[in-house]
């Protein structure tokens, strides 16, 4: 389903930064290639000592599944942290390998209602069926609408995936490594041909991004061939990266030498051209783009976008009822935030307040190295405060470390505020917490705190690690896969969880927290406005202005990003508000047998889910809960 659940190009590595999905090819032309025709065949049933009965036999065709699926993504392979003989490739980007993942769902899931539909089968067996039926089914609901999605943005296009792929996710542990990270250089230009050539035939079908989105890519490309080996100035990233991780390989000098040559000739001979090209697209195209930013622009738009928010929400919500949902919590965040201007005394009303915590350098580190160390400083410091007091709201907590890195500088000037990536399975790569520290007047000190709780513990490190290492548990589609209601639900839900484990203790911190609270419900305006209502992006960046304390740079990247991301944004504050509600039932009907570990596991350790499922998954613990309770008596 990896290819499906996505609509963007590159679709993987996008997926990388929210639910983490290595030998060096013979030769670099088999970098990218079509997947071999017995790989259509690789969910034949499985015999042997694994499938003696109905529940080793579904385990079994979900794990010959996600083998399949596997051998269809070398980059699905790499987030992993497998290393086999598509280390050196990248995936195949046509809609024949579309079509080839989506044969394989639907054969899986034919199989699975042949084979399954009446198998007695155990409750968290009859759960995999159901999520697994769910998603491919989710995912076709997409399906008819990914031609209007961009191969190139400023979020996640083909121009710094590439990059970011190699930096953060090809390790390099040994000489045959390094030499499939050297493919993987040689063979970027075939990855990026095949994303112009898409982006070409998408503008024949009318669809291209709003010539603002231009520039950003522009300027993306010509970072990455920025600097040496390619011209002059500090090394540039892939170069400074490769140089690295060959000097720290224990191989001989010579060895070393010829790697270092190889990787050079590579980037000067293939990935430069290709960048050039990708650059010389993106003017033509900018010249034929419109002013327009709503998918309402193309012929299936309203239908595509009720179906994003379905397929992101994972609810029935009409785009109507989200922009209403979306008004009602901007008002009742406002009345909290008075209630934050009474405490700190602050004399005026909300608009005034606002213009105050966003104007008044008190509230923000300087734009210099020693103003970004801070920054990172101050979220080490948060997590050595949130980690210790974990044990009291958790039963369940992850082996995996968690790093805090701010985002490399080829593409900062376009990423997004702060995002994470999870950890291998294995424990090879660890969980990144990445932090844009690119402008920090736009990156305001009162956020430290809220920002770190979402993205690192308890929010995506602490839920994404615990999913990750349920090997065993459930079925692989269930331990890699992720729903956007669920997981950043639960990273909104996690920033308020904080401050009951004592974070936020100064005011204006706690403003931070609600600053972003608002922020995702302002989501839900500005994206049913954009795509909806028909706003510009004007009008939506004045209403952000207008009703909150958002940076006026961070304004700006947040309404790009959801002019790009149509519907997704939408997600966080839906899936965090089910997630309150179910909380509040759990208290209400526990009263004193509610445990905030034991809840707190029921929401996590079953994996991501749909909020329907959440709801029935916590209805059976509070069910499970009583029982105890009556034992007891």
């Amino acid at each position: 389903m990896t290819r499906l659940l996505l609509l963007a190009s590159t679709a993987l590595l996008a997926a990388g930064c929210t639910r983490a999905d290595e030998a060096a090819p013979a030769s670099a032309s088999a970098a990218i290639q079509p997947a071999p025709p017995e790989v259509e065949a690789m969910v034949a049933p499985v015999h042997g000592a694994a499938a003696t009965g109905p529940n080793a036999e579904l385990a079994a065709l979900f794990e010959e599944h996600d083998r399949a699926e596997l051998a269809l993504s070398p980059l699905g392979k790499a987030y992993r942290g497998i290393k086999d003989a598509d280390y050196g490739r990248w995936d195949d980007y046509t809609d024949a390998a579309v079509e080839r993942s989506r044969q394989l769902d639907q054969r899986t899931l034919g199989r699975l209602r042949a084979g399954f539909a009446a198998a007695p089968l155990n409750a968290d067996d009859r759960l995999s069926r159901e999520l697994f039926e769910y998603g491919v089914n989710r995912a076709e609901g997409v399906h008819p609408y990914r031609k209007n999605a961009y191969v190139f943005d400023q979020m996640n296009g083909a121009q710094s995936d590439g990059p970011a792929f190699l930096i953060n996710i090809h390790r390099v542990d040994t000489v045959a490594d390094a030499e499939a990270y050297v493919s993987r250089l040689r063979t970027m230009d075939a990855f990026l041909d095949q994303a112009i050539a898409e982006a070409r035939a998408r503008e024949a079908l009318g669809v291209l991004p709003p010539k603002w989105v231009f520039p950003y890519v522009v300027n993306d490309a010509r970072n990455v061939t920025k600097g040496a080996p390619f011209g002059p100035g500090p090394d540039s990233a892939l170069w400074a990266d490769f140089k690295g991780k060959v000097g720290k390989l224990d191989a001989p000098a010579a060895e070393k030498t010829r790697l270092l040559e190889a990787g050079r000739r590579a980037l000067l001979d293939d990935v430069r051209p290709a960048y050039a090209r990708v650059v010389a697209l993106m003017q033509e195209q900018e010249k034929r783009a419109g002013t327009d930013d709503g998918i309402w622009r193309f012929k299936d738009g309203a239908q595509q976008y009720a179906a994003l928010l379905r397929y992101y929400t994972t609810t029935d919500l009409s785009a109507d009822q989200v922009h209403e949902l979306g008004l009602a919590q901007v008002a009742r965040i406002h009345d909290e935030m008075r209630g934050i201007m009474t405490r700190v005394g602050f004399k005026g009303d909300l608009p005034a307040f606002f213009k105050h915590m966003r104007e008044s350098r008190q509230f923000y580190y300087p734009n210099t190295p020693a103003g970004k160390q801070r920054y990172l400083d101050e979220t080490q410091k948060s997590y050595q405060a949130v980690q210790a007091k974990l044990p009291q709201y958790f039963g369940t907590l992850p082996k995996a470390a968690l790093v805090v890195k701010a985002v490399e500088p080829f593409r900062e000037k376009s990423a997004g505020k702060a995002f994470y990536q999870d950890p291998t399975p294995d424990g090879s790569r660890p969980g990144t917490y990445y932090v844009n520290l690119y402008d920090m007047n736009d990156m305001p000190a009162t956020e430290v705190e809220a920002l770190f709780c979402h993205e690192g513990v308890p929010g995506h490190h602490l839920q994404n690690a615990v999913q990750a290492e349920l090997e065993g548990k459930v079925p692989p589609f269930r331990q890699f896969g992720g729903y956007t209601a669920y997981g950043e639900g639960w990273g909104l839900y996690s920033e308020k969880l904080c401050k009951e484990m004592g974070q936020y203790t100064d005011p204006y911190r706690d403003f931070g927290r609600l600053q972003l609270e608002l922020h995702r419900a302002i989501r839900l305006v500005v994206d049913s406005g954009l795509h909806h209502k028909r706003w510009s992006r004007e009008k939506a960046i004045q209403y952000v202005q207008n009703n909150s304390a958002d940076a006026p740079g961070g304004i700006v990247k947040a309404i790009e990003r959801y002019v790009v991301y149509p519907g997704q944004a939408t997600a966080y504050m839906v899936g965090k508000l089910k997630i309150e509600e179910l909380r509040a039932k759990a208290e209400r009907e526990l009263g004193p047998r509610f445990d905030i570990r034991a809840f707190h596991d029921a929401v996590l350790t079953t994996g991501a889910v749909p909020l329907e499922i959440l709801e029935r998954n916590v209805d059976a613990h509070i069910a499970a809960r009583r029982g105890e309770g009556s034992s007891a008596n």
